[in-house]
């Protein structure tokens, strides 16, 4: 099967660290998954007006209120068909601080978008379009689009303003046998909102679908 991943970057995908590719080229039907685990050497947020959306936002496992340094870290990528049908993959991220917090997404393939469409958090409220790259040195640069928010009937697009854009890359370092993630948030009026940067390794367990724990509460049919 065709990865989203694959869709989205085409004949680039195979540009990739070949440590990438697997990471990022299996579907539903191939029955295997992704787990990551390391360490973030550092997470971080913005100045102190930040904390309250990012503490709101973490009610929903969308944004980390928190900060420190050395945090354990996982993710989990699962693939499966979601209620509707879709090739869907879970990124379950988890940070242990003094407990441990999630930051939840589940992405999808958008034909009507031509991008991979990722949905924020345990329902779905926030749909974001995901651009992907391939740089120079092999690794995955993937950088955040338009927003939507979706409540019910409601249905819009989030204005820039109130919104943050991410960027995130990820390699593979061969010396050190590990991935490197870096990821950052920012805002075009406020600056950095936050961000968090490690390494991990990977194991590719067997998985004929994604644990019901890690699976959103609700699925949005609107990407």
């Amino acid at each position: 099967m065709t990865s989203i991943f694959q869709r989205a970057l085409g004949d680039d995908f195979d540009r990739l660290h070949p440590q990438l590719r697997r990471r990022f080229g299996f579907g539903s039907d191939d029955g295997i998954a992704c787990v990551g685990t390391g360490v973030m050497d550092r997470v971080w947020h913005g100045r102190g007006f930040t904390r309250p959306f990012l503490w709101l936002g973490a009610q929903r496992h969308i944004l980390l209120p928190s900060r420190g340094s050395d945090i354990p870290f996982t993710i989990q990528n699962y693939p499966y068909r979601d209620s509707l049908g879709r090739e869907t993959v879970t990124f379950v991220r988890t940070f242990v601080f003094d407990r441990p917090k999630r930051w939840d997404a589940t992405m999808i393939y958008s034909p009507e978008r031509g991008c991979v469409v990722d949905y924020l958090g345990t329902h779905q409220h926030v749909s974001v379009d995901l651009h992907l790259s391939v740089d120079d040195g092999g690794a995955l640069v993937i950088r955040s689009g338009e927003q939507r928010f979706h409540e019910g009937p409601l249905h819009f697009r989030i204005p820039a303003l109130v919104t943050g854009t991410a960027q995130v890359r990820e390699s593979y370092d061969e010396d050190a046998g590990r991935f490197r993630i870096d990821v950052e948030v920012t805002n075009h009026r406020f600056g950095p909102l936050f961000g968090y940067h490690g390494t991990f390794t990977c194991t590719f367990p067997d998985a004929a679908d994604a644990p019901q724990s890690i699976k959103p509460v609700r699925e949005q049919a609107r990407a």
